[in-house]
């Protein structure tokens, strides 16, 4: 099993996060997983590679766009390192190896990564396993525009059924070998509060 990780390439952080990104990556090769991310060295990406790389995991595999390359921003580790001529091509590419998606702290691209797999999933387009890993209440401003969009109708309470929040590498882990895929047809949903 691979499990796709995002998460932020910023080193300007609290290292709170950067060690819980580690502590992930290591528990991920612990359990014999393999790591698909954003082939980043530095932020969470990094950490979490690191943390994989710890614990020996045998296929950790960078995903990233062709513009990258001579930056020098790229984990050298990666037992492999596959490039895309764009970003939509690097999210099809991490989509379709991954069989889990983790998402730790980040900015807009993190973000961005995070609603297509959510938007995928309440469309029907994959039954994957979708966790927020909320290190240190980071992402609670975000549930709070997401319960204020299900206050104004602009969505349903059934979104939040198509991801799991948690708060440390283990119940990380026992989200995604515990479960158990909660699918709708959004517009089903739309047309009967109507």
């Amino acid at each position: 099993m691979n499990i796709c990780v995002y998460g932020s390439s910023s080193e300007h952080i609290a290292e709170i996060y950067k060690e819980e990104s580690e502590k992930f990556g290591e528990v991920i090769a612990k359990k014999g997983w393999g790591l698909v991310f954003g082939a980043g060295k530095y932020g969470l990406m990094g950490a979490v590679s690191r943390g994989a790389l710890k614990g020996n995991c045998k296929n950790i595999i960078g995903v990233v766009p062709d513009f990258f390359k001579g930056r020098g921003v790229l984990a050298e580790y990666c037992t492999e390192l596959v490039f895309t001529e764009t970003m939509r091509q690097r999210k099809q590419y991490m989509e379709d190896h991954s069989q889990a998606f983790v998402m730790l702290p980040g900015g807009i691209g993190t973000y961005d990564e995070f609603f297509e797999m959510i938007t995928l999933k309440q469309l029907g387009r994959h039954e994957k396993p979708i966790i927020i890993y909320n290190i240190n209440g980071f992402f609670d401003p975000m549930f709070e525009m997401l319960n204020h969009a299900i206050k104004e109708k602009y969505m349903t309470e059934h979104v939040l059924k198509l991801f799991t929040v948690v708060t440390s590498a283990s119940e990380a882990v026992s989200a995604i070998e515990n479960y158990t895929p909660d699918m709708y047809d959004k517009y089903d949903v739309f047309s009967q509060n109507q």
